[in-house]
């Protein structure tokens, strides 16, 4: 079995770059040369993007990787297929990491028992109940992330495939 998806950093420090590639390249098994370009979101950080192929939990691997860098933002994702459900995560310095299931359409699955939590805490008045389903849906990592996503539209993409 083998997994794609795409990794996007958003924002890093030009210093942080090639710690970047180390991390990845030690979760991919092979040699990682992003292609950095500046984030105009973000004066004086970069931005890179690239698509990866591995073996599934590879998106996951990825994100235990990087997660808790300070001044990164990132997202990664790993594609859904007939034997598994897809994986979005998203990670900013100031709401941590966000991770969802999702389908082959890219929607964000949100499971029963974390829809009962949601009903649960708010019947019993510790949230607002659009506040938690905009949780469990990114909202607030996608609010963060939208005008970085925006500056990167357009930008080169590269293949990067995991030694088997």
């Amino acid at each position: 079995m083998s997994a794609c998806g795409v990794l996007f950093v958003h924002s890093a420090q030009p210093a942080l770059c090639p710690h970047i590639e180390w991390a990845v390249a030690g979760v991919l098994g092979v040699p990682v040369d992003l292609l950095w370009t500046p984030q105009s979101a973000a004066r004086g950080t970069m931005r890179s993007e690239v698509m990866w192929e591995g073996r599934p939990g590879t998106a996951a691997a990825i994100t235990s990787a990087l997660v808790g860098w300070q001044r990164l933002r990132f997202e990664v994702t790993e594609n859904a297929s007939a034997e598994f459900e897809g994986m979005r995560y998203a990670y900013t310095p100031d709401l941590g990491v966000f991770t969802a299931m999702t389908s082959s359409n890219g929607d964000i699955l949100v499971s029963e028992d974390r829809l009962r939590s949601a009903m649960t805490s708010a019947a019993q008045g510790r949230c607002v109940l659009e506040d938690e389903l905009d949780r469990l849906l990114g909202r607030p990592w996608d609010e963060e992330l939208e005008s970085f996503r925006y500056a990167g539209e357009g930008a080169p993409v590269r293949w990067l495939h995991a030694a088997v």
